[in-house]
């Protein structure tokens, strides 16, 4: 396979400014500043205007590199996924490949024609109809106007706006800007298919068609370069795989690899710091998982019994608290939900009384991974509290199973299973 982009030493450098400002200004200080300035100009009313360099006095300039000697090689047919923490250069790389940005220093050097999604209605005009953005961006990407017209009613039906084909998109949702951006991005035949996070924004149905519509472009010999924080969906898609961290390439190769590189430099340990949601009238005060005992534990092997702790504390009297757990793995994709209503518990709580509860989660039979526990706690369609993956927990392999090489990565779970012959 011919290479398609070939990026050497590349670089990007952009000039940061902070204004200077007292750290602490009373509301009398900035009146106070305000009238004497506005005194001064009273009585100078024809001084000098101050030059550009005293109006920057109190602006402190600092060089950021956004990216810094990045050098990489794609091949024709390759399907990259591009993935880093926020602010790790990569939708900088992907605007300099797009050529929207000039790099700093370095060279990019691209073979074929490109089309890139990175922004809700990037590429559209507002006042321009659905119909009359297609053609727009068809021109924009080089394709003559008969060959647009083969691929129009294609990228209608694969967009569903039919409807809304002759408003301008400047009345379209931002769901329907990503339908639209998407369908003329990749059914215009371009060599290279560009797509940042934008595609979030979507449905989940949208989704699995974006993600079948990559994977075919792929399978058809040409390039697409995808950045998604959905670790499951690069999984999935790209065949390899690059990790940015501080404007470089920390990590490159085959997809799964660089994915578990990532995991360990994010993975903070046991106790995490979640997401919390919920009214607050039942909180979560207390959670871990461990032994029998209740002594912290993190690390179990396949069949081992779970026992996760909690406590809850209630602003109120509730009673019939609806308590569930879920597990999911390290791409976000649930693996299993129990709740006390499995095991017909009744759950409820007094004012101000923390209560104590343990959860023994037998046979373990996870496949081994890393995994993440969420808590909710509510009452039908009201939220009390929700730690979202609150609590992390390696499963490792054991001697459940009689099984010799490692499991597949796609594996979730075991079943246990009983194998025999029988004679004819």
């Amino acid at each position: 396979m011919s290479t398609v982009i070939t990026v050497k030493n590349l670089g990007k450098r952009y000039t940061l400014r902070h204004q200077q400002r007292d750290e602490y200004s009373s509301l009398r200080d900035v009146i106070t500043n305000g009238f004497t300035s506005f005194g001064k100009k009273l009585v100078r009313p024809f001084r000098r205007p101050p030059d550009s360099a005293a109006l920057n006095s109190d602006v402190a300039a600092e060089e950021f590199w956004a990216l810094k000697d990045v050098s990489f090689e794609i091949k024709q047919g390759e399907r990259i996924g591009i993935i880093g923490r926020n602010g790790a250069g990569k939708s900088t790389l992907l605007k300099i490949l797009s050529r929207i940005t000039e790099p700093t220093t370095g060279s990019v050097r691209i073979k074929g024609r490109v089309a890139s999604l990175l922004e809700v209605g990037t590429g559209f005009h507002p006042e321009l109809t659905g119909r009359e953005n297609i053609f727009l961006n068809g021109a924009i990407l080089g394709m003559r106007r008969a060959e647009i017209k083969d691929k129009f009613d294609e990228i209608v039906d694969f967009a569903e706006i039919e409807r809304f084909l002759d408003t301008p998109v400047k009345h379209y949702s931002s769901g329907m800007y990503v339908r639209l951006a998407f369908a003329v991005a990749a059914h215009l035949e371009p060599e290279i298919l560009i797509v940042d996070e934008v595609l979030a924004v979507g449905d989940a149905q949208f989704q699995r068609k974006c993600f079948g519509k990559m994977e075919k472009v792929g399978q058809e010999g040409r390039t697409v370069l995808f950045v998604s924080h959905q670790l499951g969906a690069i999984q999935k898609l790209c065949n390899q795989c690059f990790l940015l961290g501080n404007g470089s390439v920390q990590s490159s190769g085959k997809t799964s690899d660089v994915i578990e590189t990532y995991l360990q430099l994010c993975r903070p340990g046991t106790a995490i710091a979640p997401i919390r949601k919920g009214n607050g009238a039942v909180s979560f005060v207390d959670y871990h998982v461990g032994d029998s005992t209740g002594k912290p534990k993190g690390q179990f092997f396949m069949g081992d019994t779970v026992y996760l702790f909690f406590s809850m504390v209630g602003k109120e009297s509730l009673a019939d608290i609806e308590v569930s757990l879920e597990l999911r793995d390290v791409y976000g994709d649930s693996i299993a939900h129990i709740s006390n209503g499995d095991d017909g518990v009744i759950i409820s709580c007094m004012k101000d009384m923390q209560r104590n509860f343990r959860v023994a989660i037998t046979g373990c039979n996870l496949a081994p991974k890393n995994y993440y526990i969420s808590l909710w706690a509510g009452k039908r369609d009201e939220t009390y509290d929700y730690l979202i993956d609150c609590i992390e927990v390696t499963v490792l392999q054991g001697v459940l199973t009689g099984r010799k090489q490692p499991y597949p990565e796609h594996v979730k779970c075991y079943l246990p299973s009983q194998w025999s012959e029988i004679d004819d």
